[in-house]
């Protein structure tokens, strides 16, 4: 049986390869799991997703399941622990972003209803259905993620640059950057 054609970056580890098939690319409109890969991607900002990924598990752990309301209440001592917690990256100024954003997540909540009504504007509501050949075609960052990470760092966002705003928007589904020829493109290419 002939294997799936898949996105080139997914075929260089499991996970990697695991993490294309179940979700990336897939529209996600859950305000926590929208949060999670906010604070995952601040994460990853100068190391490689796969670095995040295999840490995935301990962030949920040391990150109370991602619960934004929690994270936002996060004191010095909390920030400390996590500090020294192995299984994380343990960068005070993405730890700190995290608190931050947490609070600001909450205030776009609070003022638009959902985070996910908030965010998915920036698209006109549906998922932008990119046609790439080769993953060197893939931008870094679009006009769009250029107009999210703007409205973003003026609501007190931090980490939110741009290139990983972009990098959210395509894990959340927001785009499908999945190239035409991987099997996930017209899996994705269906769904809004």
């Amino acid at each position: 049986m002939k294997e799936k054609t898949v996105c080139g970056w997914a075929q260089s580890h499991e996970l990697n390869r695991v993490y294309h098939d179940a979700e990336w690319g897939l529209p996600l409109h859950d305000d926590a799991k929208l949060f999670e890969f906010l604070i995952l991607e601040g994460a990853q900002a100068g190391l490689s997703w796969l670095t995040i990924l295999k840490k995935r598990e301990n962030y949920r752990r040391a990150f109370d399941e991602f619960d934004a309301a929690k994270v936002a209440r996060y004191g010095e001592k909390k920030i400390a622990t996590l500090l020294a917690d192995e299984g994380i990256v343990r960068n005070r100024l993405k730890i700190r972003s995290a608190v931050t954003n947490a609070k600001a997540f909450l205030a776009v909540q609070e003022e638009f209803g959902s985070f996910d009504r908030y965010i998915w504007r920036f698209v006109s509501g549906k998922p932008i259905v990119n046609r790439w050949k080769t993953m060197k075609d893939l931008p870094a960052k679009t006009k769009e993620s250029d107009a999210l990470s703007k409205d973003l760092l003026q609501r007190g966002f931090k980490f939110v640059g741009s290139t990983i705003c972009y990098a959210h928007m395509q894990a959340t589904g927001m785009v499908n950057d999945h190239t035409v020829d991987c099997w996930r493109w017209c899996e994705c290419a269906k769904l809004k």
